[in-house]
C-alpha cells in the first residue's frame, strides 16, 4: 500500500472515530436531551445507552481488532446506524438529516482505504 493511502486511511478513520466517540459521550453526559431527541424521532429512548456502548465498541473494533470479519461487521453496523439516523431525521422533517451524512461519507472512505490495506 502506498504511504499516501495509509495516511488517508488513518486521518479519515481518526476523524470518523472522533465524531462517533463525541456522539457516544454525549449520549452519556446529556442523556435527558438525547432521549428527548430520540423520542422526537420516534425512536425509543431505551436504546440510548446500548447504542452509545455499541458505538464505542465499534470504534474499538475498527482500530484494535485484526480479524477481517469483525472489522467488516463494525463498519456495517455503523453504516446501518448512520443510514437509519438519516432516515429518522428525514421522516421527522426536522432538517437535521445532513448531520449523519458527514460521518457516513467518512465511514465509506475509511472502508475503501481499509480494503486497499487488506488487499495490499
Amino acid at each position: 500500500m502506498k504511504k499516501r493511502d495509509t495516511i488517508i486511511y488513518y486521518v479519515i478513520t481518526a476523524l470518523f472515530s472522533l465524531m462517533i466517540l463525541a456522539g457516544a459521550i454525549t449520549y452519556f453526559v446529556e442523556y435527558e436531551m438525547v432521549s428527548e431527541l430520540f423520542s422526537a424521532l420516534g425512536v425509543p429512548a431505551s436504546i440510548v445507552y446500548p447504542l452509545a456502548i455499541a458505538k464505542i465498541l465499534g470504534v474499538l473494533a475498527i482500530w484494535l481488532i485484526k480479524h477481517r470479519v469483525v472489522k467488516t461487521l463494525a463498519y456495517a453496523g455503523f453504516a446501518i446506524n448512520l443510514t437509519a439516523a438519516i432516515i429518522a431525521h428525514v421522516n421527522a422533517g426536522d432538517g437535521e438529516a445532513f448531520g449523519p451524512v458527514i460521518p457516513l461519507i467518512l465511514l465509506i472512505i475509511s472502508y475503501i482505504f481499509y480494503r486497499k490495506r487488506v488487499q495490499a
